[in-house]
């Protein structure tokens, strides 16, 4: 067995089960699941009707590099979202299964172990747990930079130079999973400026990009920010899917785009990982990227949530609106997220995340202790029942 599978720690959600182990929840309230970010929303008949209209594709072998059609609606979608933004659909656009199967895999290839030393990768804290296995699986020690309020910023000051200079591998997440913060120009700036100094590959997974509620201040994205730099896209990636953008987890599908060389060496990886996309799920995924109608309208109901959730909850808590996301990073009484979390289960039949269950601790501490993340991805009339039984707790 690989020796390294031992340095994997639980997923959040397992812990989660073993925390509320033989605790029930009141037998007169309907539970709610906040605790898993799973859009529940209807996946747009535009996306459904497509797949099932080339469902004839299964009986083709696909190609890794994915057809032309869906890399051209891919890099057609980018120029479009974001401004000043041109992209080569050729060489700068990979179709992915999903953004999860993307991050691990992009990892194995960018980390050399070869080296004098142990490679370093940077991964924000809190932090999508995939980011730490395809670091400790590809042999890089991880180091993670916290990300506190009031922005929820990663403290690239927390990391010395010496460690710096063994970094391979920075991983953004904008907007944030768990925080909704989205790194502005300025943000990403000096960031380019230490992959200037150390010449480290950035990783950016910016899944949830699609999720806001401004329609003039959208989330500002990686390849966006190099080119308003003056930059190439020189040691950098983007990820990105349709399973928020157009509720289709279960699809696997979405793509990466960026830096030629990387996407290159990407490509002859994958094509023995095996890890094409079916014809079907293909031409799916070209109908979603071309239509934008289902995100809006998407958009409005996530909208809807937050606008009518946040008041109830601010009777009782300090939280703000996100930047963007589905999700709400909320600070809990006595900083006690574990015993927060058993209550609001065994109280409330609420179930929600702790957050130091997406967190590691840092000699500066651990930036996810003391808030619980909250997934706003049921109906709009569960969220707000929910947000009316934990006001109604006390504390």
């Amino acid at each position: 067995m690989n020796s390294k599978l031992e340095l994997l720690q639980p997923y959040p959600f397992a812990r989660l089960r073993k925390l509320t182990d033989g605790l029930e929840p009141p037998a007169n309230l309907q539970p709610i699941s906040l605790h898993i970010g799973e859009p529940k929303h209807p996946t747009p008949a535009v996306l459904t009707d497509a797949l099932q209209q080339h469902l004839d594709g299964l009986a083709v072998y696909p190609l890794t590099a994915g057809i032309p059609e869906l890399k051209e609606a891919c890099a057609q979608w980018l120029n479009r979202r974001y401004d000043g933004l041109s992209v080569n659909a050729e060489s700068e656009v990979l179709p992915v299964l999903g953004s999860r199967e993307a991050l691990f895999a992009f990892t194995q290839t960018i980390i050399d172990t070869s080296s004098e030393y142990k490679p370093v990768v940077i991964s924000p804290n809190p932090f999508y747990q995939i980011y730490e296995g395809a670091a400790l699986l590809a042999g890089a020690r991880v180091e993670y930079v916290n990300c506190r309020a009031p922005h929820f910023m990663p403290q690239w000051e927390e990391i010395d130079s010496n460690t710096w200079s063994k970094v391979q591998l920075v991983f953004v997440c904008s907007p944030g999973n768990p925080s909704g913060a989205v790194m502005n120009l300025e943000e990403w700036q000096k960031l380019f400026a230490l992959q200037d100094k150390y010449g480290f590959v950035i990783a950016s997974d910016e899944c949830y990009s699609e999720i806001y509620f401004d329609d003039n201040n959208k989330p500002l994205g990686a390849l966006q920010a190099a080119t308003l730099s003056g930059r190439t896209f020189n040691n950098l990636i983007m990820f990105t899917s349709l399973s928020k953008r157009s509720n289709a987890p279960g699809l696997r599908s979405g793509f990466v785009a960026g830096d030629s060389k990387l996407l290159s060496s990407f490509l002859l990886y994958r094509t023995y990982h095996g890890s094409a996309m079916s014809l079907p799920v293909q031409y799916a995924s070209i109908a979603a990227w071309n239509d934008e109608q289902h995100v809006i309208e998407n958009r409005q109901l996530y909208r809807e949530k937050f606008d009518k959730v946040l008041p109830i909850l601010q009777r009782k808590f300090a939280i703000h609106k996100p930047d963007a996301s589905f999700y709400l990073w909320l600070s809990v009484p006595d900083c006690d997220d574990l015993a927060f979390t058993q209550k609001l289960w065994q109280k409330a039949a609420i179930r929600v995340l702790p957050g130091r269950y997406l967190a590691r601790n840092t000699p500066y501490g651990n930036a996810g202790a003391g808030y619980v993340r909250i997934a706003l991805v049921s109906s709009v009339e569960e969220c707000i029942e929910a947000a009316n039984r934990m006001v109604n707790l006390s504390f």
